[in-house]
């Protein structure tokens, strides 16, 4: 249904693997965008998931061939190597971009998206799509009651048997998975982490070649520790896919059980009902809003990029086994995206920087 009145915004999407077919869904059955084209490299396969939909889209092997279908805006659900040529690709021809998580495998590449955002004028949000709960909002208000935050927690406890590439990851549960949470960790903080240690590894039973476990401690601006504990092969009592979280702070200690209960010992317990716009629903609401307001939203990619570099310092510090900086791990991927092959107005908007930190946007408290 679209509410704003105003017409729908025709869209081409490009990839088509599983996680496209859930997103065709997902723009099929909204009222506010038009689904005029899909691109994937297997056209067959595109074709293919267009009948299974039901939709009336001209199908492609590249975004490239299907501009002539005339799109208002590109979703990308294409695997995270080309997230990047394809987003450059769509910035460049004038058409701002919805892309699923992560925004690249390296934050250097993320940085060159956000330089090529900056370069066109044109709108670059990235998906992450389990910030779309009402409880987590309410969960965000209970926190902010609390005061001064000394320690927020995750639990992530899942034994999903994917198969396909995640099993054959270094780090299936950070690089796939963790991002979520830590995203969620800045959005309910309102601060930015400032260092992480971190230890993963793979229990003797685990079904993937790398680490599927991870314990990470982030510090926080203004001394709050961030713990996430997650384990991708722990079968028995598992969690949300929102993990389980805790907070306490000065005035007390508020809980989520990562689907609808949020408690809290200053306001109670509360079962908080499920919004009609959730997770990557919620994303693609967000995004036509940003367009039609022509305000940024939460998931622009220069906001996201310190969700990603929590990912890669927490890499980083499992593989090193010591404490790593999250800004001087901004400047040296900035340092990397410098010497990247890049078209000339995305190398002249990364030089304008100075560093990358001045870049980029800080997360805001939220008060009660």
């Amino acid at each position: 249904m679209n509410r704003s009145g105003a017409r729908p915004l025709r869209v081409v999407q490009v990839g088509a693997g599983a996680m496209g077919v859930a997103w065709m869904r997902t723009l099929a059955a909204s009222g506010d965008v038009e689904l005029v084209g899909v691109a994937d490299l297997d056209t067959d396969r595109a074709a293919q998931a267009v009948r299974a939909v039901g939709v009336d889209a001209e199908v492609g092997a590249s975004l490239g061939e299907l501009l002539a279908t005339g799109p208002d805006a590109v979703v990308n659900v294409t695997i995270p190597a080309a997230h990047t040529a394809v987003n450059v690709e769509a910035l460049f021809a004038g058409l701002p971009v919805l892309c699923e998580k992560p925004a690249a495998p390296t934050l250097a590449e993320a940085l060159v998206q956000a330089a090529a955002a900056e370069a066109t004028g044109r709108l670059l949000m990235i998906s992450q799509s389990r910030r779309y709960f009402a409880a987590l909002e309410a969960y965000r208000s209970r926190i902010a009651e609390l005061g001064p935050i000394g320690l927020l927690t995750t639990g992530f406890f899942r034994a999903p048997r994917f198969g396909g590439f995640r099993d054959e990851m270094d780090q299936p549960l950070l690089v796939d998975m963790a991002i979520h949470a830590f995203d969620a960790a800045r959005h309910l903080l309102g601060a930015e982490p400032v260092s992480v240690g971190c230890e993963s590894w793979n229990p003797s039973w685990s079904w993937y070649r790398g680490d599927a476990a991870a314990t990470a401690t982030f510090l926080f601006e203004e001394g709050t520790r961030y713990v996430f504990t997650g384990s991708w092969c722990a079968e028995g009592a598992e969690t949300s896919w929102n993990g389980e979280w805790l907070a306490s702070g000065a005035k007390g200690t508020a809980t989520w059980d990562g689907e609808d209960r949020v408690r809290s010992s200053a306001g109670g317990a509360v079962d908080v009902p499920r919004g009609d716009q959730e997770q990557i629903a919620g994303a693609l609401a967000e995004f036509v809003a940003a367009l039609r307001a022509g305000v940024e939203p939460a998931g622009a990619i220069a906001g996201n990029v310190r969700s990603l570099a929590m990912v890669e310092a927490a890499v980083r510090s499992a593989e090193s086994g010591r404490r790593v900086e999250i800004d001087a791990l901004l400047e040296l991927a900035y340092q990397d995206a410098l010497s990247h092959p890049v078209r000339e107005e995305i190398r002249t908007r990364l030089e304008s920087w100075g560093t990358a930190t001045a870049a980029l946007p800080r997360q805001r408290a939220v008060t009660s």
